[in-house]
């Protein structure tokens, strides 16, 4: 069966019955090119394990399937289950579980679906759960690569540096725990239902955090302050964000080496990390 070919997949979807869900972000490939190069992409291969989270009917999971020695699919949409029996039924190396990926216990499942494994994630994130997954895969520090179809704007959020227009909080976040790149874009007409917005995959390499952050915590709680009021001045967004007078800030901004006219945009993890440190001092 051609996962991506439109008339089987819409007469796969007749025979169950199925509906889409927009609450769940569902929109299915239907250009056969797409999982074959995001799964090229993620290196899966001999002595990998991937864990895929949404494989809807399959098209990613059978390309990886062919690659990687394991493959783990999570799926939170219970009508898609007898789905995936009938698309998946000739890989007897893909586990599809059943359940929600920010309610699992992400440890376990690796030890028990991935031992003696490198564990990797592919997947194409629904929309609407980007941020929360990618948070927690990140720090969760369990996957070697994570690579995965979000929408455009969140990539180039996830990939863009200081200064960029598309840099916030969750770009600094991001980079703090891997090296991202934006790998390719696809286009909406790829997908049915077509979504309202261009897609694209990047690629997350986690390397060890940054030696220049002391206090991981308050490090983050310095970021997320510097860009709560994203066109404010640092002082004036700091100021919102901490119960320190104007002039204490002004002082910490300062002995960071920073000036207090500059925006949180404008800031990479090392600034972020002397800033952290002084207010953290000052408090």
């Amino acid at each position: 069966m051609d996962l991506c070919d439109i008339q089987q997949i819409q007469a796969l979807l007749g025979r169950h019955g199925f509906r889409f869900s927009k609450s769940l972000g569902q929109n299915f490939l239907i250009e056969s090119w797409v999982p074959q190069d995001i799964a090229q992409a993620s290196g899966a291969g001999a002595g990998t394990g991937v864990l895929e989270i949404g494989p809807g009917i399959g098209p990613l999971t059978a390309e990886l399937a062919r690659r990687a020695q394991r493959v783990a699919a999570v799926e939170l949409d219970r009508d898609l289950l007898p789905i995936l029996a009938e698309t998946l039924a000739d890989f007897s190396n893909v586990a599809v579980i059943p359940g929600d990926v920010m309610k699992l216990d992400l440890a376990a499942l690796v030890k028990e679906q991935f031992s003696g494994l490198t564990p990797l994630v592919c997947a194409n994130l629904p929309y609407n759960i980007t941020t929360p997954v990618l948070t927690l895969l990140l720090e969760s520090g369990l996957f070697s690569s994570i690579t995965v179809m979000i929408q455009k704007e969140v990539a180039q959020r996830i990939c863009a540096g200081p200064g960029n227009k598309d840099y916030g909080a969750f770009s600094v976040l991001c980079q703090y725990y891997a090296q991202a790149e934006l790998l390719f874009e696809v286009p909406r007409e790829c997908f049915l239902p077509a979504p309202k917005v261009t897609s694209a995959v990047v690629r997350l390499i986690p390397r060890p955090a940054p030696e220049c952050v002391r206090d991981q915590a308050f490090f983050f709680r310095v970021v997320r302050g510097a860009f709560g009021l994203r066109r404010k001045t640092l002082l004036n967004a700091l100021g919102a964000a901490f119960s320190l007078d104007k002039e204490t800030l002004r002082g910490c901004i300062q002995a960071a080496g920073l000036s207090p006219e500059v925006r949180g945009e404008r800031l990479g993890i090392p600034e972020f990390a002397r800033l952290a440190d002084a207010i953290q001092a000052a408090l």
